[in-house]
């Protein structure tokens, strides 16, 4: 039975940075994925690594941390960062609130606050009606779909870490690994399920009250022009806690509710990233349930191609591609981390931040783990 001294079950994000984080410390690595290649959540989403606007304090710290992971993994593994920067448009006096209000303070470091005339400077697409930007130099964004085979790819290459494609975990009993192919043992294993908590520990998810949330987006065609940054407007403030804190938010969120209550109530706020062929990943929503509901509403992405267009000069857009994207939600919020057994552990992100944290998570595990 071949030994390794960590198993791996997930080869999303989550899985691929304990990965990578037990790697580097010269430890023998197995990856088990149930899937012929990472399907879920970690391809799915914009591949936007966001430090402003993340919550304060652990969130943010991680999120800094695995930025610079992700500037090193990047050049080594060869995975273009087709963006850099981000910049959060203010349509409304109130939002401009908001955002001087996080410029001022510590999270706001590094940041610029743009007046309209600025801010058009710097996206002349801009529709007419803007109050002003935050420009943050912090942000960088890859395309997630490439990315995820790249990094798997280049750990195998690089690090010896071994994959098992559509090899489903089963269990572990006192260090023994079972799986759909056979069994392995392992000094340590570590979990990451996405949001399939409950098929390996049901009472968890319970207790947690685990959920999945389900995004829309879209792929455009290319627009004839180059954004400045990933683009963000005033319902991502009232999402993101690092704006959502601010003092001004409350009105800007009473304001939001008289205007356009409807992308409210089904989560919407706008992104915009743009991959290097110049098409554009737009998002998203927000719908919860307790499993991955498969139907998408023409109504919800009309309702983020109308916030797209309030924003940008644009003619109706041509869709190419419509997606879901799913991640997992508890009670237990950013990041779920439990150990199920001795030197077993489970480790989910439950707060829809793991492409922006997950190296920093993973650090942290194998620390724990390994000393």
């Amino acid at each position: 039975m071949a030994r390794f001294d960590l198993v791996v079950a997930g080869a999303g994000i989550v899985g691929l940075a304990h990965a990578l984080a037990a790697a580097r410390r010269g430890l023998r690595v197995v990856v088990l994925e149930r899937d012929a290649c990472a399907a879920s959540a970690s391809v799915r989403n914009f591949g936007f690594v966001t430090i402003s606007g993340q919550d304060a304090g652990a969130t943010r710290e991680r999120a800094l941390r695995s930025r610079n992971v992700w500037e090193e993994v990047a050049v080594a593994a060869g995975i273009a960062v087709t963006q850099r920067g981000a910049l959060v448009v203010a349509r409304r006096a109130a939002a401009m609130d908001v955002l001087a209000q996080f410029a001022a303070g510590a999270m706001g470091s590094g940041c610029a606050l743009l007046d309209a005339a600025e801010a058009r400077t710097r996206l002349p697409q801009a529709c007419a009606r803007i109050a002003g930007a935050l420009w943050s130099p912090h942000e960088l964004r890859i395309e997630a779909r490439e990315a995820i085979p790249a990094l798997a790819r280049w750990l195998e290459g690089r690090h010896g870490v071994v994959f098992a494609w559509g090899t489903e975990m089963h269990g572990v009993d006192d260090g023994t690994v079972r799986h759909s192919a056979g069994t392995l043992a392992a000094d340590a294993v570590v979990i990451a399920p996405g949001a399939n908590v409950a098929g390996f520990a049901p009472d968890l998810a319970r207790r947690v009250r685990l959920r999945q949330c389900k995004l829309q987006m879209m792929r455009l065609a290319a627009p004839g022009f180059t954004l400045p940054g990933v683009l963000m407007s005033d319902l991502s403030l009232v999402r993101y806690g690092g704006f959502a804190e601010q003092p001004a938010a409350a009105a800007l969120r009473a304001e939001l509710e008289r205007e356009c209550g409807a992308a409210l109530a089904h989560g919407v706020h706008l992104i915009v990233a743009q991959g290097a062929d110049g098409t554009l990943v737009v998002g998203d929503s927000h719908h919860y349930s307790g499993y991955p509901d498969p139907f998408a509403s023409e109504a919800v992405d009309a309702l983020i191609v109308a916030e797209l267009r309030a924003l940008l000069d644009l003619p109706e857009p041509r869709i190419l591609e419509r997606w879901n994207g799913y991640y997992p939600v508890a009670d237990v919020a950013p990041v779920l981390a439990e150990e199920l057994a001795p030197r077993v552990h489970l480790v989910t992100v439950t707060s829809g931040t793991g492409m922006s944290t997950a190296f920093a998570i993973g650090e942290e595990t194998i620390a724990g783990l390994f000393g």
